[in-house]
């Protein structure tokens, strides 16, 4: 993939050939710029292609300012809100692509998630964006001349461009190229960077925790997890390190959120393990059992689960051996299983990348800085981090189409 000969100047260029990246370049290319588009992977959108096992979580049904954690909780709006899942199933249909629904409202192909990596390389070849793949970056630098705002130095030669956009990303899934240039780059122009950190993680627990439930690893079941103001019911895993599974993978983000403003998760995930029915009407029905405890637990939780849950609190005896108090305190833990995570298995493990560059200094209409003008960011690089399901595929989509109808 390369630009053409002699070429050096460009209206656009974008920085990052992933999901977002390329949204804005077609969007632009096809409004009559003329665009580059950048990346140092050899390979195009390698995030794509694995996500989804292969077919590509891309959108989700429901999706609203709720389903985003930001410092500035309200900046996604305009974006999601002008381009939305139904204007991406508009032009899946357009290619022919075919797609299903999942729980939750989730939106997978068919066949591979190739085939939206394909589409939006059409849609550049629509545009007549041009390629640089692999291609250094070694230098960003305000530019002196009129239309060119910023001058690269890279490995493909030194470009120019009056609108430039970094759409690099996120630290997470280091082994596909993550990296923090990104942030490296507001920083230079003066932008501040909310701290990253990993998010949609497995958790993991301290070693003495850990001890009780080591050879639980693997086990999964129905729970509600709750953090701050997350709360979801999905599908908890244990591990060997600690707890996974898209419950807890939802429940991460908050944990990581718990020092931001307004999205305080605390220290602790509080887990209802009887997601499904009235647990204190479910227990006191079974008062005057004879049954031990983690016996009569195994008709809603795993066996070896419930005798780890109820050995750890001394519980395993005859259920009608315990009196009211007692009772009541079971209740309560059963509905409300607090656990203090001791970290995350990091970026390695992590979906995405919470935190980022900071939106109160983007225009939410056009994704631009507002002090430099022409610099945009697009995508996971910014400071909105979506939930598990292809909420961050349409941020992508989203704030990649903004931008390129601005640039």
């Amino acid at each position: 993939m390369n630009i053409p000969a002699k070429t050096s100047h460009f209206d656009v260029i974008v920085i990052g050939a992933g999901a977002a990246g390329m949204m804005c370049a077609a969007q632009a290319g096809q409004r009559g710029r003329k665009v580059l588009i950048l990346d140092h992977a050899a390979k195009l959108a390698e995030k794509i292609r694995i996500s989804g096992g292969g077919r590509c979580n891309f959108t989700n049904l429901d999706v609203t300012v709720a389903h985003y954690l930001s410092r500035n909780p309200q900046f996604c709006r305009s974006a999601l809100a002008r381009f939305t899942p139904a204007h991406f199933l508009d032009m899946m249909a357009r290619y022919a692509i075919p797609w299903h629904e999942r729980e939750h409202g989730q939106l997978f192909c068919d066949d591979s998630a190739q085939d939206i990596i394909d589409m939006l390389r059409s849609e550049c070849e629509n545009g007549q964006v041009s390629w640089a793949m692999p291609c250094k970056l070694e230098s960003v630098s305000a530019g002196s001349a009129a239309g060119e705002r910023f001058i690269l130095d890279t490995s493909h030669g030194r470009f120019s461009c009056e609108s430039l956009v970094i759409a690099t990303g996120g630290l997470s899934i280091p082994k596909i190229g993550a990296s923090p240039l990104g942030y490296r780059i507001a920083e230079q122009f003066g932008l501040p960077v909310v701290a990253p950190k990993p998010a949609l993680v497995p958790l993991t627990l301290a070693p003495e925790e850990l001890e009780i439930y080591k050879e639980l690893a693997g086990m999964a079941f129905d729970a509600v997890a709750e953090c701050g103001a997350g709360r979801f019911r999905e599908n908890l895993l244990f591990t060997h390190r600690g707890l996974s599974g898209p419950v807890i993978l939802q429940a991460s983000s908050y944990w990581q959120a718990r020092d931001y403003g307004g999205n305080d998760g605390g220290s602790q995930v509080t887990v209802n393990l009887f997601p499904a029915e009235d647990v204190r009407q479910w227990l006191v029905e079974r008062a005057r059992s004879k049954t031990l405890l983690g016996n009569l637990l195994t008709e809603r939780l795993p066996k070896r689960f419930a005798h780890a849950w109820c050995d750890q609190r001394g519980w395993n005896k005859p259920t009608n051996q315990f009196n009211a108090k007692e009772l009541d305190a079971i209740v309560d833990a059963l509905s409300g299983w607090t656990i203090t995570p001791n970290g995350t298995l990091g970026y390695a493990k992590a979906e995405v990348t919470l935190g980022g560059v900071d939106t109160r200094e983007l225009s939410s209409k056009t994704m631009e800085a507002r002090k430099v003008a022409g610099l945009y960011f697009v995508g996971e690089v910014m400071d909105v981090t979506g939930h598990l399901g292809g909420y961050n595929f349409q941020w992508a989509w989203a704030s990649g189409h903004a931008a390129g109808q601005a640039v």
